[in-house]
């Protein structure tokens, strides 16, 4: 059975690289020798792994990265640090933001 993960990766720059793949050290040694230049990773270098799930389907791994390239900062930083009941709340905080951030567009001139 194959299986897929998840993985966030931290950047010397302090940013997050979101990722799927089969096999993480292989995926993670990539990223670290800075294999594509073009990568998002390549002038973030060197890079941390600092989280991983794991999947038996590709659909569902797929999905959870999306969601988790969606969230902002703090909620991957609760995600990193197992603080899953946060998470609610973060979700919370994000989409009134949004809503509040719209609100400002529909009233400038």
């Amino acid at each position: 059975m194959e299986r897929y993960f998840v993985y966030l990766l931290r950047c010397s720059d302090g940013t997050f690289y979101v990722g799927i793949t089969n096999d993480v050290e292989k995926r993670v040694a990539q990223h670290q020798e800075g294999w594509d230049p073009k990568a998002y990773t390549h002038h973030r270098r060197p890079v941390t792994l600092v989280y991983k799930a794991e999947f038996s389907e590709g659909t569902d791994a797929i999905a959870f990265e999306k969601q988790v390239k969606g969230w902002g900062r703090e909620k991957k930083e609760a995600l990193i640090r197992g603080e899953y009941e946060k998470l609610p709340r973060l979700a919370m905080n994000s989409e009134k933001k949004r809503r509040l951030m719209k609100q400002d567009k529909d009233v400038s001139p």
